[in-house]
């Protein structure tokens, strides 16, 4: 083989270079283990774990990233993402279209909340490595948020849960985790002391939601805050599953966002005559 030839297969091989998997002819190993061995060994949160971190996480960090990862599966056919879905199914298109139709919506707004608040969370927390105390941190990272991007914190309040029913208990199980040393606790006291000073400001509480409880969780895996959004795809996709088989086994033709006998609002001009060729 020329020097040319064992170069183009070089260039060939380093075109897409990665750290994730080996595989050839009879092997295929993730990070280094073999799949053979993950098979019956490893759950399917170890697994993401694995495959975006690099390493398997201890039994007790992947257990709190299953529970984040279940907890938000799902929040009704209200939500965009998965109304989006059922549309896409009555449209005549395949799960996977209606899948990929549905999680191309969760951005900034509809699905964000959870990347935001741990960059939140992160942001005090360099502060208080830079030397401000946790009550400080918070009213400065707080101050820094509103000014630059809104009064509302990615992560408080719902606009249909007084209290989210989910939070609570996500909050109680990283209290639990951080006891047994599976997490550190950083940044569940953060989330503390930004629920008291957001309280502060409002003049009552505003309790955290389910972005706000698995932000924590995540933030205190060690997930950076794009991967949160990420794991919130992963998780939300298997409710946007359910509700495309759903909608396939239900039937429908082309269904809108609402029914045929209602019609939207018009609020342009008024009926009006073409222009003449004159005119």
């Amino acid at each position: 083989m020329s020097e040319s030839e064992v170069d183009a297969g070089r260039e060939a091989r380093d075109w897409w270079r990665t750290g994730i998997i080996e595989m050839e002819p009879g092997v295929i190993r993730y990070r280094g283990y073999a799949i053979e061995d993950l098979i019956g060994n490893v759950t399917f949160a170890q697994m993401i774990w694995l495959m975006t971190r690099g390493e398997l996480p201890s039994a007790d960090q992947a257990a709190l990233l299953d529970t984040a990862l279940m907890s938000a599966v799902d929040h009704g056919p209200q939500a965009p993402s998965i109304a989006i879905a059922r549309m896409a199914v009555t449209c005549g298109v395949d799960l996977n279209n209606a899948m990929a139709s549905a999680v191309n919506v969760l951005g900034d707004v509809h699905g964000g909340a959870g990347e935001q608040a741990v960059e939140l969370y992160g942001a005090i927390a360099a502060r208080q490595d830079g030397g401000a105390d946790l009550e400080a941190a918070v009213a400065a990272e707080i101050d820094d948020f509103m000014a630059t991007r809104g009064k509302f914190l990615p992560g408080f309040g719902h606009r249909f849960h007084p209290v989210d029913p989910r939070a609570p208990r996500l909050l109680e199980m990283v209290d639990e985790a951080a006891a047994k040393g599976a997490v550190s606790g950083r940044f569940a006291a953060i989330r503390r002391g930004v629920e008291a000073d957001l309280a502060r400001r409002k003049g009552r509480v505003i309790p955290m939601n389910i972005d706000g409880a698995t932000a924590v969780i995540y933030a205190e895996l060690g997930f950076p805050a794009p991967l949160a959004r990420g794991l919130f795809c992963l998780s939300r996709s298997v409710g946007i599953l359910a509700y495309a088989w759903e909608q396939s086994q239900q039937g429908g033709r082309n269904k809108g966002p609402i029914p045929r006998r209602h019609t939207w609002t018009y609020d342009g001009p008024p009926p009006r005559p073409v222009p003449g060729p004159g005119d």
